[in-house]
């Protein structure tokens, strides 16, 4: 079992690329947080990230009102706000700007992405796309708390590869009307938060702690993917254990130690998750979507379900659907 790759799923990534930027210093753009212009760039994602990927030249990228957060900005670099914090992007340190909302209207008659070339009195040449990620918050998604607030990485020189020679078919594509041109940069951009996750992870200290440490933790990482590949399971703090080689206090004091919660927590908040997904499917009961995460009892799953997500099942169904928007 792939864990990352079934959170990904679970969790319903989605991604786009808006804007393609070709900028002459000086230059500077502010970014506002995600959730302000979400409804004009992802309306149907629950919560949105934005992200910056650089194709040549250099700048600086940094959280905004965040002095000391600020970063030089390479070719091949991709900058993250997971938390969907506001964020800028300047030629020279120091710069702010002021968001200009409109330009976050998606356009009519044409797609995606909008073509940004500024033309100023420099010569610092310096080519970006930029775009969101949509995903789940809620009920649970771990990736999203294991993140930091800024991720900055460099990419593969494969992934380098790969990304600019997309991007010029997308480009081609999206200049000549072609049908689908969006879509495909769409998945451009999940291609490219799959990687710099895989490359965060692939760079955390031996001596870290948290979900994606986990991942790579030879017990916890065991337990985790025993949880992912088969959740319906009538996991107990013992059988987990076992599986994976260890005392059950042991076990516990570890898993807890990188993932930030017990084994049993974490069972069920993962349950929570997949439950939202079978309650969106029409025609599925609250009984059958308790069934299928491991509730052998309507009743139980409902308890559950009001204490980890706040809701019983059956209103968190009506709050998300399109004929009752709560």
């Amino acid at each position: 079992m792939d864990v990352l790759s079934d959170v990904l799923k679970a969790v319903r990534l989605t991604g786009a690329i808006f804007f393609e930027r070709h900028l002459h210093a000086p230059w500077v753009g502010e970014s506002p947080p995600s959730a302000t212009i979400a409804s004009m760039v992802m309306p149907d994602a629950q919560h949105v990230i934005s992200f910056h990927a650089i194709l040549s030249g250099s700048c600086w990228a940094g959280l905004a009102g965040s002095p000391e957060s600020n970063r030089r900005f390479s070719a091949g670099d991709i900058v993250i706000y997971p938390m969907g914090d506001a964020n800028v992007l300047s030629s020279a340190q120091g710069m702010r700007g002021l968001p200009d909302l409109q330009e976050y209207a998606r356009p009519q008659g044409r797609p995606l992405p909008i073509v940004t070339r500024l033309h100023n009195d420099g010569a610092d040449y310096c080519h970006l796309i930029c775009g969101y990620f949509g995903c789940d918050a809620r009920p649970f998604n771990p990736l999203l708390e294991a993140l930091p607030r800024m991720l900055l990485r460099q990419m593969s020189a494969a992934a380098q590869g790969w990304l600019s020679s997309m991007l010029r078919v997308a480009a081609e594509e999206a200049a000549c009307g072609s049908a689908g041109s969006e879509s495909l940069l769409a998945r451009l951009a999940e291609l490219m938060f799959v990687e710099v996750v895989r490359q965060h992870i692939a760079h955390l200290p031996d001596d870290s702690n948290g979900w994606l440490s986990g991942l790579k933790h030879r017990h916890v990482g065991h337990a985790l993917r025993l949880i992912h590949g088969q959740p319906e399971k009538p996991w107990t703090l013992a059988e987990l254990a076992r599986q994976v080689g260890l005392s059950r206090s042991v076990f516990a004091e570890r898993f807890a130690h990188y993932v930030g919660v017990s084994p049993m927590h974490y069972l069920v908040r993962w349950r929570m998750q997949l439950a939202i997904k079978h309650l969106a499917v029409p025609g599925t009961s609250v009984a059958q979507a308790g069934a299928e995460v491991g509730y052998e009892s309507e009743a139980a799953f409902n308890r559950a379900f009001k204490k980890y997500v706040g809701v019983p099942p059956g209103s968190w169904r009506r709050g998300k659907s399109p004929r009752n928007p709560e």
